[in-house]
């Protein structure tokens, strides 16, 4: 099992910037590819991006790319999620997910550990 710990999330003015962070420890060994997910309010969970570990390879949701960019250290078994020119859409709890595999990266299906969540409040 990976334990997984988000950090970085906040209130912040539309046009504003955050780096989310998601720690992982445990199994590690066992991680193929990482991702972020994220729920707004009264809504489904929803893909936002993805990474396979080794390769570094990179998807995005079609709403945040340009705007969000997704990054992981290795050494430090941590993924980064960087937010640019965040929209009042972008509030939402956001969550690391990792996963043994590397296809259908976009499926919350295809992750096996979660964490806690991080809200992310964007103001108008």
């Amino acid at each position: 099992q990976v334990q997984l710990v988000e950090s970085g999330g906040g209130l912040v003015q539309a046009g504003g910037s955050l780096r989310l962070s998601c720690a992982a420890s445990g199994r590690t060994y066992s991680m193929y590819s990482m991702g972020w997910f994220r729920q707004a309010p009264g809504k489904e969970r929803e893909f936002v991006a993805a990474i396979t570990w080794s390769g570094g390879f990179t998807y995005y949701e079609d709403s945040v790319k340009g705007r969000f960019t997704i990054s992981r250290d290795i050494a430090k078994n941590t993924m980064y999620l960087q937010m640019s020119g965040l929209k009042p859409e972008d509030t939402a709890v956001y969550y690391c997910a990792a996963s043994r595999g590397l296809s259908n990266l976009g499926a919350k299906a295809s992750y096996d550990s979660w964490g806690q969540g991080t809200q992310v409040t964007v103001s108008s």
